[in-house]
């Protein structure tokens, strides 16, 4: 009834690892989320300007509750954000400066532009 000369073959499972040694191809992995919903690894959730408000109330409600030391961590995670929105907007204000100065040099004739530029090399000389 039961062959002891045979050997068995049993099928290993997985349990999380990847045994590459037997596939030369990578295997992608599937989409871990049940729900419908795909995760975006490189945008997040909320914008700056929602976290730091976030934060912010949560801060005053750890404060009010007495917990000194997790309205601070609240209140440094607002800071972080409140850094990200500053250097957006710098950001944003460079981008409108460039803008602003490259618009004139546009509509003008290309002889025109020349002329200017040497104009300015002449003074730069003397």
């Amino acid at each position: 009834m039961f062959q002891r000369n045979k050997m068995r073959r049993f099928r290993r499972r997985p349990n999380g690892r990847n045994h590459m040694s037997r596939n030369s191809q990578p295997r992608m992995r599937t989409n871990q989320f049940v729900n419908g919903q795909s995760r975006n690894n490189f945008r997040p959730s909320m914008s700056a300007e929602k976290s730091f408000e976030k934060y912010s109330s949560l801060a005053k409600e750890a404060m009010s509750a007495g917990d000194k030391t997790l309205s601070e961590n609240y209140l440094q995670h607002a800071d972080h954000f409140m850094r990200m929105i500053e250097d957006k907007n710098r950001n944003r204000s460079l981008a409108k400066d460039n803008t602003a100065s490259q618009a004139p040099e546009e509509n003008k004739n290309p002889s025109e532009v020349n002329n200017t530029n040497d104009k300015e090399e002449t003074k730069n000389k003397d």
